[in-house]
């Protein structure tokens, strides 16, 4: 299989029109029992490549046009808080080859990843430091693994993203910068989203935008204001679910039929009842696009369905569009000849 990406790199491929980047791994593979939830570290790179090879090409087979190398949790930190700081390289050069393997196969782009290293504090020189040494090597990996793009993402401080967008640059391939935007409405110095991304933006980053924490309804009127802040493409990257004004990150959604989640509240193991279907992701790709969104995804708690869904509303059939919904051959709703006429009276029962 072969895609429009096969012969052009991360720009020129936006210049011919949308991109689509799956993400969602993190929850993707806890759901399916091979990583920690709370944690959140890949290890199930080295513990289980397969499952990650695997869902890279399911992504793909959904319309992805980038395969992103599953390295985000993989630093330093995160291998510290868990007491394996000796598989950080392993770890990050493993999910380097195995996307690479995926998106050499597949004609798609291969993206390097880096995210929020949960060190970073304002004024704190000390942290900077070690910020800025966390992301020189895996920058470093990523390069010497030939990425086509290097992502730098969930990102609550600006200047956060400031740095791993100074290791990116320093590389001399092209960023996507993504900004995680809580409840405030605001990076964690207070700037709004559209302040901080006109600030990557003006500092070079190729691509700037918002992923995961917001889901479709509470990201749009953020994306509304960095659309109209910027002239660089725009990357929209959602949660999954039905995040509101009221509760407008998927932190902060409460669930009033169940009370006993372990965590106190639903985020992160009781977000089913909240998940947007594959049809409100389609609307939300439409919408964004409309505001001039380029670069599309969803974050933690996607599925290949949603990615589907994204593709499609961009007018973009991928392989996956042979399996899309066709009610009219359903045994109880389907048209006559698919569904006995005592089958399709019988429907308004079901």
């Amino acid at each position: 299989m072969t895609t429009a990406a096969a012969s052009t790199g991360l720009l020129e491929r936006l210049a011919e029109g949308p991109v689509i980047c799956a993400e969602g791994y993190l929850f993707e593979l806890e759901r399916r029992g091979f990583l920690q939830a709370g944690a959140f570290v890949p290890e199930v790179v080295l513990e289980h490549p397969d499952e990650v090879t695997a869902l890279h090409r399911e992504f793909v087979h959904a319309g992805s046009d980038v395969v992103e190398a599953f390295t985000y949790y993989a630093h330093r930190e995160k291998l510290r808080v868990i007491g394996k700081e000796d598989l950080l390289e392993p770890l990050n050069r493993g999910a380097l080859q195995l996307a690479s393997d995926v998106a050499r196969d597949a004609g798609a782009l291969l993206a390097g990843d880096v995210c929020n290293t949960n060190v970073y504090e304002a004024g704190d020189a000390a942290a900077r430091r070690q910020v800025e040494a966390m992301f020189e090597e895996q920058v470093g990996w990523a390069a010497e693994a030939g990425v086509d793009l290097v992502i730098g993402e969930t990102f609550s401080w600006l200047e956060e993203a400031l740095l791993a967008l100074e290791a990116i640059g320093r590389t001399g391939l092209p960023s996507v910068i993504t900004l995680a935007v809580h409840r405030e409405g605001t990076t964690r110095e207070g700037r709004s989203a559209a302040e901080a991304c006109t600030a990557l933006a003006d500092a070079g980053a190729s691509v700037v935008g918002l992923n995961c924490i917001r889901g479709p309804e509470t990201m749009l009127p953020l994306l509304a204001e960095v659309t109209a802040a910027v002239d660089v493409p725009v990357a929209a990257l959602p949660v999954p679910y039905r995040t509101t004004d009221d509760q407008p990150s998927f932190q902060s959604l409460r669930d009033d039929r169940y009370d006993r989640h372990p965590s106190g509240r639903p985020f992160p193991t009781g977000l089913d009842p909240f998940t947007c279907t594959r049809y409100e992701i389609a609307d939300f790709t439409r919408e964004a696009q409309a505001l001039g969104v380029r670069y599309f995804g969803v974050c933690c708690g996607a599925g290949p369905h949603h990615i589907r869904a994204m593709a499609e509303a961009l007018g973009r059939p991928p392989p996956a569009s042979r399996y899309s919904e066709d009610m009219s051959k359903h045994a109880f709703l389907g048209q006559e000849g698919a569904a006995k006429e005592s089958y399709r009276d019988y429907a308004a029962k079901l």
